[in-house]
């Protein structure tokens, strides 16, 4: 039996992505131990068997005093807990976890890029980008392997040699799965369509309500609707009053977040998500598999998923008229709606299934 310990930045997403993966360890017996910031979910992993606890992590920003007091922690967490495999995944857990394990030498640490986030993906990253990318350098030669959701990530980390070319390993996605979120019967009446995500600016929200807006001048009946939720403290959240305005116009609907997307899901038509980076987007997966076609942007992450007029279509980033256009094609020819979403669960089954994904991550950290 090993000792397994995996920290990641959102506490929801043990639940969420990395469930299938947490059960999996417990079910060949292996001691489990997940670290993440609060989030309400202690009594769920407990309930599963895992030891939970909780972090002091700040996900968004660089604060010194913060980050350090964080490194420290961990530190102590590692030489208490004295795991024999570290599983790390989102910016700060990877880079101040790996950092850590630097005081346990026997451990056998692994990392997951889920992608490379507001730093890299904004033109203002400059100095700061230049500090993240030492700090990455730093902390993954401690790394055997480095998980990466997309080649154009793995490929800018060795370019910019952040990581030795030997210790990349290409996974589709955290995956899906394909028993839980199950095909639906596409909803009657009107179009509609539908964007899940945090509430910033890079996922494309703004262009999605630009370009909803022209649709809904051609196309009154079609449907909008965005489930999202801001992330406090982040420099690119939608800000409070933009969100009254848009809901005061009408043109979208907004609600809050929701711990089940399926119901959601299953009242749309076409899933959208205009982002200008991704590592490969879960909800896109999630969408996929229920049988939705998907318009999403050509960039990377968001490419791997769509095959351009046999699932969806991709569009330019930061694009609403191309966006628009795309949408008007679903809406001029409804037929491709069931045609495009058939080949979306097809596509999930054969290429994002979680358990596929699961069993590459298990294979290279050699956990059976």
């Amino acid at each position: 039996m090993a000792k397994i310990m995996i920290i990641g930045g959102l506490a929801r997403s043990l639940l969420l992505f990395r469930g299938d993966l947490i059960k999996g360890w417990l079910a060949q017996g292996h001691e489990v131990t997940a670290a993440a910031p609060e989030g309400g979910i202690k009594k769920e992993l407990e309930k599963w068997g895992v030891k939970y606890i909780k972090i002091p992590l700040k996900r968004t920003g660089l604060n010194p005093a913060g980050d350090l007091f964080l490194l420290g922690f961990l530190i102590q967490l590692l030489r208490k807990k004295r795991p024999d495999y570290l599983f790390l995944y989102t910016v700060k857990p990877v880079i101040y976890g790996s950092l850590a394990a630097t005081f346990l030498p026997t451990c056998r640490v692994y990392s997951m890029i889920t992608g490379l986030g507001y730093v890299f993906t904004s033109p203002e990253g400059g100095t700061f980008k230049k500090l993240v990318t030492a700090m990455y350098r730093a902390a993954l030669k401690r790394n055997r392997k480095v998980f990466f959701q997309n080649p154009d990530d793995a490929r800018e980390f060795v370019n910019i040699k952040v990581i030795e070319e030997k210790k990349v390993v290409l996974v589709n996605g955290s995956g899906v799965n394909v028993d839980h979120f199950y095909r639906t019967r596409l909803p009657e009446g009107p179009v509609t369509f539908l964007l899940i995500s945090r509430l910033l600016k890079e996922k494309g929200i703004i262009e999605y309500v630009e370009a909803a807006r022209m649709v809904k001048e051609k196309y009154p009946a079609a449907g909008f609707r965005i489930i999202g939720w801001p992330l406090i403290g982040d420099p690119s959240t939608i800000k409070p009053k933009q969100l009254e305005r848009w809901k005061e116009e009408g043109i979208v609907e907004i609600l809050g977040e929701t711990d089940d997307v399926r119901p959601i899901i299953a009242e749309a038509s076409v899933y959208v998500l205009p982002s200008y980076r991704e590592g490969t987007p879960r909800t896109v997966l999630e969408a996929m598999a229920m049988g939705r076609p998907v318009i999403t942007t050509d960039v990377p992450g968001c490419r791997e998923t769509v095959t351009g007029g046999l699932n969806g279509f991709l569009v330019p980033v930061k694009d609403a008229k191309a966006l628009a256009a795309a949408m008007e094609k679903f809406l001029e020819n409804p037929e491709q709606i069931g045609q495009m979403g058939r080949e979306s669960r097809k596509l999930a089954e054969e290429k994002y299934d979680v358990h596929k994904i699961n069993r590459v991550i298990n294979e290279t950290m050699g956990i059976v």
